[in-house]
């Protein structure tokens, strides 16, 4: 099990807070807190049956949670970047962290509509199955790249996630 998240938390300085559940493909080679991992080829799989996204389409001012979903498969997998801690000063064993690759989808027919009005729009990089062997086992950050793309918006479906009854748990996984 790894955390989600490029920098846990818990390793964070008090109080600073960044977000490093997503790297941005583009400068992950330039950035301090992933290009040693992206140099050293450092990629994975994330595993997904589905994603949330927010929507604005419907009021600009309040989202609302999208799932989307492949339409050819019951899941797939995102590109992402790993990398392991040393714990033992901590108290705690060893452990993994990883982020999930992102690239810009202001032209995609789908992801466009997802994210707050008038930002740029980003997507995760769904890797196809038949390449799931080869960015894995890929070590060159050159190669990597050519994995890192939009997948096709016709393969894809979304539909907003239903609202949530008032007695319904939130631990309901149609939520």
């Amino acid at each position: 099990m790894a955390n989600f998240g490029f920098v846990p938390k818990r390793r964070l300085p008090p109080g600073v807070s960044i977000d490093t559940t997503n790297a941005r493909s583009k400068t992950v080679g330039e950035k301090p807190t992933f290009a040693k991992f992206w140099k050293a080829g450092q990629l994975c799989l994330v595993p997904a049956r589905s994603i949330y996204e927010p929507n604005y389409e419907a009021d600009p001012k309040k989202s609302r949670r999208y799932k989307i979903w492949l339409k050819d498969g019951p899941d797939f997998a995102n590109a992402g970047l790993w990398r392991a801690w040393d714990a033992r000063a901590d108290g705690l064993p060893p452990g993994y962290s990883f982020t999930m690759l992102t690239v810009n989808a202001d032209e995609h027919p789908l992801m466009r509509r997802m994210h707050a009005p008038n930002k740029e729009k980003r997507s995760i990089v769904i890797v196809p199955r038949d390449h799931w062997d080869d960015l894995r086992d890929c070590r060159d950050p050159e190669v990597a790249r050519t994995f890192l793309s939009l997948y096709p918006a016709e393969l894809m479906d979304t539909a907003p996630r239903p609202r949530r009854a008032a007695k319904q748990p939130a631990s309901d996984p149609l939520v």
